[in-house]
Formats: structure tokens, C-alpha cells, sequence
């Protein structure tokens, strides 16, 4: 596997795991904010974060494609996410989390043609059967409605998913995400001041630092991450890294809300990541090839010129007959004025250069011969 390869999935493993502390910190801070106001709360002030540090990367992403991605793939789905965790369980969200990676698979598959190996799609089932396993031990407070709301949520963030990859070609990916927060605020902002209304005063510090874990750990760095990670990898194997989300998600109730924990949650974990290490089979399979063609090219022995070569003719014949190159039919330039002289009894030559006059040779003088004339 590539550095690049590394990277992505040492990337898409870090956000995954920081996606996983969302749901929790979520919690906690609905106890605050209302669901609109603490979307807009969080990707405003990682936006700004963000736009300051990519600002010279900034003119070639921002355009209407990326806020318009931003704002449906960030804040709605993550206003609706929002709704349905204020009236559902944690358990019942992660779940349906956990359903966000096949989501992904379906959907490039209909849209992109994109079919996932059928070792990714084994993938796909085995980290769902362990979602199941993990967050089936139940949570009081779930509701249909709420279950709905995150299930659309989902739907939306795994549209936006598949549509992110052309959307990150050819641009920065850390200015990218920082446009796409800017259009989720923009986008959240005026439902959160006509529905919702000013939010009052944290009464304990509790949901303060929650939201604040949120806009940092939770949005800042796994978005960064994966935008970077999906410009090197596919969707579908991109997706797959969702399923560490409910897994630290039933970590964090274990220990943050005291949910009691066995066997089958642990035999549920081994399944999400056994169902993650199938998944991205593909992901360490494709670079192989590209190794093996450079370890052939470098084990292949050099021919010598004079081997390999061929002869200067039969290079002169190969070149292509232009204005410029004709070495087959080279001609000296008396050849060349004959062919130019035209077939008339008219023609005369030009008067500028008349031909010299040829003068007898000199004799030699015989000395005995001279001296005969002058005796």
C-alpha cells in the first residue's frame, strides 16, 4: 500500500473516532441549546477557524456547488440528526449510524456505477450485524419519530458522501470543508432564529464544554480528515470507516452514562471492526498492482543501443513526411533547381551572375631556351 493509502487510512480511522464522541457530546448539549442553534453554533465557529487558515486556497472552492453541497450535507443533516437524538436513544441512533456505510455502497452503485467487491459488501453486512450487536441491549426513550428523523439525516450525509468526491477534485480539501461550513451556517441560520428563538443562558457548565468538545473534536478535525481521505480513496471504502462511530459511541455510554455492557457487545465490536478490515481489502489490494509493474520494470535488464537500435535508413524511412522532415527524400540543391526549372524554350538564365571567362594557362618558361634568344 501507498503513503498516500497509509494516510487516508489513518485519516479515515481518526475521524472515525472522533465522530464517535458526537453523539454523547450531542446529548449533553441539547440539554443547552436547541437543535438548530447548536448546528449553527457549530459549524459557524469551525468556519471560521477554517476559512482563516485555508484563505489562500479559498478562490477555487468557493462557488455555489460547494456551499449548496455544504449546506445540505452539513446542516440539514446534521439539524436533522440533531431532532431525531433529542427524541430517540443513543442506542437507536447509533444504529441507525450504522447503516450509513451500506447507504453509501447503494447509492454509488445506483448513481455512479460503482460497485463495491463482493469482499467489501461482506464487509458492509458483517459491521452491520455488529452494530446490531452493540446497540440492540436497548435505551429507554425511543421514539418512531425521532428514529425517522435520523434516518433521513443519514440518507442526506450519505448523498452528500458520494457527491463530495467530484466536488474535491482539483481543490484543497481543508478550503472545501471550510466553504461547506460557512453553507451550513448560512443555511441553519435563519431557521434558527425564526423557529427556535434566542437560547437562553448555560445554567451549569456541563453542556458548555460538550459543545465545545463538539465544535472542535467533533466537527473541526473528522470533517478535515475525511475530506481529506476522500480525495484519495473511494466512497464506498470511505463510508466503511462510519461503522467506528457507534462502536466509541457504546464505549462513551459505558462509561459516561453508565450502560450496562457483556459479551454481545463485545462480540459486537469484533464484528464492526472485522466487518471494517473487510471493507478496505479493496483499499490495500489496489496499490499492489502498481508495485508489481515498478519491481518488473526495475528487475528488466536495459537493452544497449546498438542492440535495440535500428539503423539510420530505416529511421529516415519510419519519420513521417512533413515540410520540415524529409529525410528519405533529401535532394542537393542542383537536384532541387532542376526540378524547379520550368520545360520552356523561353527560360534564360539570370543576368546578375554571368559565368567568368576562362583564360589560356600560363606556359612555363624553358631557361636554356632563353638564354638561346638572348645569345
Amino acid at each position: 500500500m501507498s503513503t498516500d493509502r497509509r494516510r487516508a487510512v489513518a485519516a479515515l480511522t481518526a475521524a472515525g473516532l472522533l465522530w464517535g464522541t458526537t453523539v454523547p457530546l450531542s446529548k449533553l448539549a441539547l440539554g443547552w441549546l436547541p437543535p438548530g442553534w447548536l448546528t449553527l453554533l457549530r459549524f459557524g465557529l469551525a468556519a471560521a477557524i477554517l476559512l482563516v487558515a485555508a484563505r489562500r486556497q479559498l478562490r477555487a472552492a468557493c462557488t455555489l456547488p460547494v456551499l449548496a453541497s455544504g449546506a445540505a450535507g452539513y446542516g440539514g443533516a446534521v439539524l436533522l440528526q440533531n431532532a431525531g437524538i433529542a427524541r430517540t436513544s443513543v442506542s437507536h441512533a447509533a444504529l441507525l449510524i450504522g447503516a450509513t456505510p451500506v447507504l453509501v455502497a447503494v447509492i454509488a452503485a445506483v448513481w455512479q456505477h460503482a460497485v463495491a467487491r463482493p469482499v467489501a459488501w461482506a464487509g458492509f453486512a458483517v459491521s452491520l450485524a455488529g452494530v446490531g450487536l452493540v446497540t440492540g441491549g436497548g435505551g429507554g426513550g425511543a421514539t418512531v419519530g425521532g428514529d425517522g428523523l435520523v434516518l433521513a439525516s443519514l440518507l442526506l450525509s450519505a448523498i452528500f458522501t458520494v457527491a463530495q468526491g467530484r466536488l474535491l477534485t482539483g481543490r484543497d480539501p481543508v478550503a472545501v470543508t471550510a466553504v461547506q461550513f460557512l453553507g451550513a451556517a448560512l443555511a441553519v441560520l435563519p431557521f434558527s432564529v425564526l423557529a427556535e428563538g434566542v437560547p437562553a443562558a448555560p445554567g451549569a457548565p456541563g453542556p458548555v464544554l460538550a459543545t465545545t468538545g463538539l465544535v472542535a473534536g467533533g466537527t473541526l478535525l473528522p470533517f478535515t480528515l475525511f475530506a481529506y481521505a476522500q480525495s484519495r480513496v473511494a466512497a464506498e471504502v470511505a463510508g466503511a470507516f462510519f461503522n467506528i462511530e457507534p462502536l466509541v459511541g457504546a464505549v462513551a455510554g459505558v462509561v459516561v452514562f453508565g450502560n450496562p455492557v457483556g459479551p454481545v457487545q463485545v462480540i459486537g465490536g469484533a464484528a464492526i471492526l472485522a466487518g471494517i478490515a473487510l471493507s478496505s481489502l479493496p483499499l490495500i489490494g489496489a496499490g499492489r498492482p502498481q508495485a508489481e509493474r515498478l519491481q518488473r520494470q526495475q528487475d528488466t535488464p536495459r537493452q544497449s543501443a546498438s542492440t535495440s537500435s535500428p539503423p539510420a535508413p530505416d529511421v529516415a524511412r519510419r519519420l513521417p513526411r512533413t515540410r520540415r522532415a524529409r529525410l528519405a527524400r533529401y535532394r542537393s540543391r542542383p537536384q532541387m533547381g532542376a526540378l524547379r526549372r520550368p520545360a520552356s524554350p523561353r527560360y534564360r538564365p539570370a543576368a546578375s551572375r554571368r559565368p567568368r571567362e576562362r583564360r589560356p594557362p600560363r606556359r612555363r618558361s624553358n631557361p636554356a631556351r632563353r638564354r638561346a634568344r638572348v645569345g
